[in-house]
């Protein structure tokens, strides 16, 4: 949880949901976002702390001194005890960066703090914030999004959605929800709306 001058706000969604869109609309309106998947990236990054530790047990995964992110993802998909092992350590080291950009913005006197985290109900991560918000759009709009993008199958597309907790139950324990099924300009509306509404909030608190 938050301080009482700083409410913390975690939002998630399937792939193909417009999470990243969504978060970048918040920026937009002047909140700081922490980007967990920017948060791995760093950690896969040279100089990166999982670099090592990953070149020693997957030493094909570590290319020109950063991790490369396809090896990595053909191992994890392979076995998953994998990734159940990769992700005992990168979550902590997340976790800490998290912490560090929330006191960051703290000092800052930032209102609201996003945590863009995909995993979030997952992970746990959702007893860290004090409201949850899901993004979320209808399961054909999902498909064709995700199936657009390079590189992508029907049989990857099945073990992302594997890994992710659905949809539909992710909306059961959300705070909130956000459909992203019409055009960016509602979404926007949405989250300025969802803006003003957590902002009585903190006045009332």
């Amino acid at each position: 949880m938050s301080n009482k001058s700083t409410l913390i706000l975690g939002l998630t969604g399937s792939i193909g949901m417009g999470k990243t869109t969504t978060a970048q609309m918040f920026a937009d309106e002047g909140c700081p976002v922490f980007d967990a998947d920017k948060a791995v990236h760093s950690l896969y990054a040279k100089g990166g702390k999982a670099v090592d530790l990953i070149r020693a047990v997957f030493p094909d995964a570590v290319k020109d001194g950063s991790i490369d992110r396809s090896v990595l993802g053909q191992y994890m998909r392979d076995d998953p005890l994998n990734l159940k092992v990769l992700e005992s350590f990168i979550h902590p080291w997340v976790g800490a960066l998290r912490q560090e950009f929330l006191e960051a913005a703290i000092k800052n006197n930032a209102e609201i703090v996003v945590f863009d985290v995909p995993l979030l109900f997952e992970t746990g991560g959702d007893q860290y914030v004090d409201y949850t918000l899901v993004v979320s759009a209808p399961e054909s709009i999902q498909r064709q999004r995700v199936m657009a993008r390079p590189g992508m199958n029907e049989d990857l597309f099945k073990q992302l959605l594997s890994r992710q907790m659905p949809d539909v139950e992710k909306r059961k324990r959300a705070d909130f929800i956000l459909s992203t099924a019409q055009d960016l300009s509602e979404t926007r509306k949405q989250v300025q709306a969802l803006l003003k509404k957590l902002r009585t909030q903190l006045v009332k608190a």
